[in-house]
């Protein structure tokens, strides 16, 4: 009686981990822009006219922040995004979108001169990939590691200082 109840005991146990495991792996392939899961993917023109994809795993680790010229908190942290691009530009690929459906093409240049941007500008003419990121708040940065999997969903501004600890991490795993 005992062993059949052992017996039981580590059939269920060794089922929890197998389904366990399982829906980690399902997680990881579903798209979302939540921590776990697989950033949404997409295809945005530049302002230099280059095209810029994320769509599952990458060389480098990525950076996407989404930011519109109007927002006070984007200015502020525009200087220290380009200052990790500088430092981490080799190490880190950083997407700057501009949610252009809430903004302008002009204005967004303005904003990437005036600042002196030089890391890649995809544009967010429709809208649509800010939808799918579920972007309520300007700035939004996620992090995303070389997997594809969103790894930080930061709203709101972030220094320098904080988001190189984020990136160190990101670039340990």
């Amino acid at each position: 009686m005992k062993r059949l109840v052992l017996a039981m005991l580590l059939a269920v146990g060794l089922g929890y981990v197998i389904v366990g495991q399982q829906s980690v792996q399902v997680m990881a392939q579903d798209q979302k822009p939540e921590v776990g899961y697989q950033a949404p993917h997409f295809t945005l023109t530049g302002l230099n006219n280059q095209q810029y994809r994320v769509a599952g795993k990458r060389e480098k680790p990525l950076i996407i922040n989404f930011w519109a010229s109007w927002c006070g908190p984007c200015k502020m942290e525009a200087p220290d995004l380009q200052k990790i691009h500088e430092m981490y530009g080799k190490k880190v690929d950083l997407y700057g979108v501009n949610v252009t459906s809430n903004d302008n093409p002009e204005a967004a240049m303005q904003f990437v001169q005036s600042y002196k941007l030089t890391f890649p500008i995809p544009m967010d003419v429709t809208g649509s990939v800010s939808d799918r990121y579920k972007i309520m708040a300007f700035p939004t940065t996620y992090l995303v590691d070389r997997e594809g999997i969103v790894r930080q969903k930061i709203i709101g501004m972030i220094d320098a200082k904080t988001l190189e600890k984020e990136l160190q991490k990101l670039l340990a795993d």
